[in-house]
């Protein structure tokens, strides 16, 4: 049954005797650490990736230029998250602490594949940004069997039929008057994870932002069917999917299709908020923490 959502989550602790300890026990489990690990792809390149938390896990692909650590952790997403699930965010290759064979390259769906195989890890709960939903997308047409969910952020799979592209409805018009300074703030971080200074970084971020490459899943992350391999069929697929996208980053586009397409879908728009004001640290608003969380939560498999 399709559903749209986008009331807020309250969550209320009752504190008293063995409940408290339960709830502390969470708490402490939520608090644990984040841990590095790494692994080298078939082709020779070395992922990082972090792990959080214990139960099902989730995996969480970060966008274009992102990291794990800017896109999950130091925004409460991936803490959040932790309190009842295993949290697996990769560094996509190109990325964060990943090798980089491709300067300012795109990552890739097979190096999630592979960190699922490395880790053991047979059937997970999904969730991408930007390039990260493009990805996702991916996983769709190759591992759709290894997928519980599948949640979009500032993605979703778009129309690809140019007459169904003709019947979407517009999308609001407008911006975020704070996007510029996250945008500014992210090509710094990410020309310094490039190995620049601060400074040539700084100088760097002051021309405009270049494209996003579209790396064969879509402009902005939005999942495209590749040039060739496994095409997508969402008609096909009995997997709960969620979008999370902005007010003012073309939602209706990119969800038009799963709104037709998918069985189960949950759709959340984040008022006055644009692509990356929607995601970054100090800017996202707990509306997309607890719809991700409850989502989550809410599909995970029955013991």
């Amino acid at each position: 049954m399709k559903r749209q959502t986008s009331l807020l989550i309250a969550t209320c602790l009752f504190i008293a005797g063995p409940v408290f300890a339960q709830s502390q026990n969470k708490a402490t489990a939520a608090k644990d650490k984040p841990v590095d690990g790494y692994f080298t792809t078939k082709d020779g390149v070395k992922i990082h990736y972090i792990t959080q938390g214990k139960g099902t896990p989730v995996v969480l692909i970060h966008g274009y230029t992102g990291s794990a650590q800017g896109n999950w952790f130091s925004n409460g997403v991936a803490e959040a998250l932790a309190k009842n699930h295993l949290v697996v965010a990769i560094d996509c290759r190109n990325h964060g602490k990943s090798d980089k064979p491709q300067l300012n390259g795109p990552g890739k769906a097979e190096d999630v594949i592979e960190m699922m195989d490395h880790l053991k890890i047979q059937k997970a709960h999904f969730h991408g940004y930007s390039m990260g939903g493009g990805i996702i997308g991916r996983l769709l047409a190759l591992i759709p069997d290894r997928m519980i969910t599948a949640a979009f952020g500032g993605s979703g799979i778009q129309e690809v039929d140019t007459e169904m592209r003709a019947k979407v409805p517009a999308d609001k018009q407008g911006r975020d008057p704070q996007e510029d300074e996250v945008s500014k703030r992210l090509r710094i971080r990410h020309a310094m994870d490039n190995g620049m200074s601060k400074e040539e970084a700084e100088k760097l971020a002051a021309t405009p932002p270049q494209p996003r490459p579209t790396a064969g899943t879509g402009a902005g992350g939005a999942a495209a069917p590749a040039a060739s391999g496994p095409q997508l069929d969402l008609t096909k697929l009995n997997i709960p999917m969620l979008a999370i996208n902005g007010e003012f980053d073309r939602p209706m586009a990119k969800t038009h299709r799963m709104w037709r397409e998918v069985n189960n879908f949950t759709n959340v728009i984040l008022p006055g908020k644009s692509h990356l004001t929607a995601i970054a640290s100090g800017y996202i608003p707990q509306q997309y923490i607890d719809s991700l969380v409850k989502f989550i939560n809410d599909n995970d498999p029955k013991p």
